[in-house]
């Protein structure tokens, strides 16, 4: 499969226009509760060397950044939102604008990818992880959470979700990345809306 010059073009072209669909992500006490819990599981079940390369993509304003840092670690962020990294900026943390799939680092670099809410975002999920894939070192951890589609809150309707799959569409996605999920884990609550649900994936990136 080749993309001719204009092709690439348009793709461009239509990227561009989905900046127009992002927004600020403000921190939620939801959202804080799940990444303190999912963190320090991942950490204590997997512990990093000090000194490990971490990469927080679609960073929002940094409360994982926050809890890296805490612990000894100095993680990269990335976004496309401007007032994120702003907010990033402000408390010290290094955060780069840049898409998810497509990385400006180098194959294997990270120890661990840390991705809360953000592939959902992707037009082409499949070449995302096959980018988180390449920028893994190998055995790398990724942590990939999403929103499951179809409940009450009906995250497949947000403006900017364009992937919202089902668990077996991410898991096969994962393997073909060569990303084997080591847990899985529900987070099951009920909001405003009704009940609700996420999914998460401790993966490791096979040698």
């Amino acid at each position: 499969m080749e993309l001719s010059f204009a092709g690439f073009a348009r793709l461009h072209d239509f990227l561009k226009k989905l900046e127009n669909d992002t927004y600020p992500e403000l921190p939620t006490q939801l959202h804080t509760e799940i990444t303190n819990q999912q963190l320090n599981n991942l950490l204590a079940k997997y512990p990093l060397q000090q000194g490990a390369a971490i990469l927080d993509v679609g960073c929002g304003q940094g409360p994982a950044l926050d809890i890296f840092r805490e612990k000894g670690f100095a993680p990269l962020g990335i976004t496309l939102n401007d007032e994120d990294i702003e907010a990033c900026r402000k408390k010290g943390h290094q955060v780069t604008k840049m898409e998810q799939s497509f990385l400006d680092y180098l194959p294997e670099t990270f120890d661990l990818i840390w991705a809360r809410h953000v592939i959902e975002h992707s037009i082409f999920p499949h070449f995302t992880l096959a980018e988180f894939a390449r920028v893994l070192k190998a055995g790398g951890l990724l942590y990939l959470e999403v929103p499951a589609p179809e409940t009450a809150c009906h995250h497949e309707n947000n403006q900017n979700h364009y992937s919202v799959l089902n668990r077996g569409m991410w898991v096969s996605l994962l393997g073909r990345n060569g990303l084997q999920p080591l847990e899985q884990v529900n987070f099951n609550f009920t909001t405003g809306l009704g009940p609700d649900e996420y999914w998460g994936f401790i993966c490791k990136k096979q040698a």
